[in-house]
């Protein structure tokens, strides 16, 4: 898998359907990739759905969300770039105040 390219600010999930199933796409398996093996985890907003990551390289943060609330679980998920004065409005994490 690829880290996050400094030109990248959203990488959105999609399901497919194939063979009659749905699955994530290759965009919802680099989500799950970064989240689980490349960002830093920061913290949870107050909704307990949306999670703020940072990027050890060049320390962007980002959020993955889940936009598509009339799909199950929210739909697939998006990862998406949160600038520092919005990270400090919906993450009031000590880790998130620097």
């Amino acid at each position: 898998m690829n880290a996050i390219e400094p030109h990248e600010v959203r990488i959105d999930g999609q399901w497919e359907l194939h063979d009659g199933k749905m699955v994530a796409n290759d965009a919802c398996q680099r989500i799950q990739w970064l989240t689980e093996k490349y960002l830093q985890f920061v913290a949870t907003d107050a909704s307990g759905w949306d999670n703020l990551y940072s990027d050890p390289n060049d320390g962007r943060y980002w959020e993955r969300l889940y936009l598509h609330s009339e799909m199950h679980g929210g739909g697939p998920p998006s990862l998406v770039c949160i600038d520092r004065e919005n990270v400090k409005d919906k993450y009031k994490s000590p880790a998130t105040t620097a």
